[in-house]
């Protein structure tokens, strides 16, 4: 099944951010032509802190381009909502959200096979790149927060490709209720504990399993305003 054709592909370069001893890779600019596809991602693609963005399982970024028309109604003109690469995404579509993916759910684009990891954390740096002091909680609580793909298979992608959905393992979990679980009902605990039952990645199964520990939810304060002169971990 069809769910959306690659509208733009995009790849930054890590360069000193807004805070001291801070880099970051967020401004994606678009590439042209076919772009090939590791287990990390676009070639050409970097990032600012490797602790905590890219990775197998942060490979490449997927954020639909119709939420911008959301954020351009709560933050009205602004140069960066123009195109897409505000968000730091590698891949660009329209028509397909997070209610229409579910975790685990692996699609075929080309000769790639990639599978939805998880979806994004918002982080701080969202902030500083909005000039907006409580940018990553805004993205955190309206749920438009876009997903990380693994990769499964590398090869070669580019713009106008078909995404198609070659397997759903989990219907149960679309993004949609992931996040209602992450943010909104974080501890409760039937929930958690389907969510278990998944072959998450190794830092969401840590969570899930913390919070069934100690029934508290992480301190998400580090992730959503930094801190001055550090980095800090972030989604």
């Amino acid at each position: 099944m069809q769910l959306a054709r690659i509208e733009q592909l995009l790849v930054g370069t890590a360069v000193p951010f807004t805070r001291p001893g801070s880099h970051s890779a967020i401004a994606k600019q678009p590439t042209a032509g076919p772009v090939a596809v590791g287990s990390e991602g676009l070639a050409g693609d970097e990032q600012g802190d490797r602790r905590v963005h890219g990775g197998v399982y942060k490979a490449l970024h997927h954020y639909p381009f119709e939420h911008y028309h959301h954020w351009r109604a709560q933050l009205g003109h602004s140069p960066l909502l123009e195109r897409p690469g505000a968000f730091g995404e590698n891949i660009s579509t329209t028509g397909l959200g997070e209610a229409d993916l579910c975790l685990g759910d692996v699609l075929r684009c080309g000769n790639v096979l990639l599978q939805v990891a998880q979806t994004r954390q918002p982080c701080w740096k969202l902030n500083d790149r909005f000039g907006v002091k409580d940018m990553s909680l805004r993205v955190q609580r309206s749920g438009l927060c876009g997903w990380y793909y693994q990769v499964l298979e590398p090869g070669e992608l580019q713009v106008g490709q078909a995404l198609l959905l070659e397997q759903r393992a989990y219907p149960r979990w679309p993004l949609t209720r992931v996040m209602d679980v992450l943010y909104r009902r974080p501890l409760e605990r039937a929930d958690l504990l389907e969510l278990a039952e998944l072959p998450l990645v190794p830092n969401w199964r840590t969570l899930v399993e913390r919070r069934l520990q100690n029934n508290a939810v992480e301190d998400w304060s580090k992730r959503l305003d930094g801190l001055a002169n550090v980095e800090q971990p972030a989604g």
